[in-house]
């Protein structure tokens, strides 16, 4: 939430929490498993950049971030509707759905650590 105003943060908390109760109820497939890591209003609150990730704790593969992607900007007119209502502003915003590649890149920094540690245990054995 850097740079944003106190303001634009709190309608930001209010859409996340608006989407992720939306998203659970939601039948596409290609929504199962959508989290939401944080979402960013523009200062006129005109805009939220939505960044979401995949829950299951692994990372997709890009035909999969796509896929993720095209079902949030189907559902997109909706979702921008059910949160405009919830969250009451003169104009609902419009939503920016962003692949999170940060805790994907968690992930991968993880594995390495274990693959040395794995090494490392391997070669003290030996």
């Amino acid at each position: 939430m850097s740079g944003q105003g106190l303001r634009s943060a709190r309608v930001a908390a209010r859409v996340r929490e608006e989407l992720a109760a939306l998203l659970r109820d939601m039948a596409d497939p290609r929504l199962h498993g959508v989290l939401i890591s944080r979402v960013e209003m523009t200062d006129d609150l005109q805009t939220a950049r939505i960044f979401v990730r995949n829950e299951l704790g692994t990372t997709l593969g890009e035909q999969e971030r796509r896929s993720m992607l095209k079902g949030l900007e189907a559902a997109g007119g909706r979702l921008r509707r059910d949160v405009g209502k919830a969250v009451q502003l003169r104009r609902a915003p419009d939503l920016k759905f962003i692949y999170d590649t940060g805790q994907d890149s968690a992930y991968r920094v993880e594995e390495i650590l274990r693959e040395i540690r794995d090494d490392d245990a391997s070669r003290d054995k030996g």
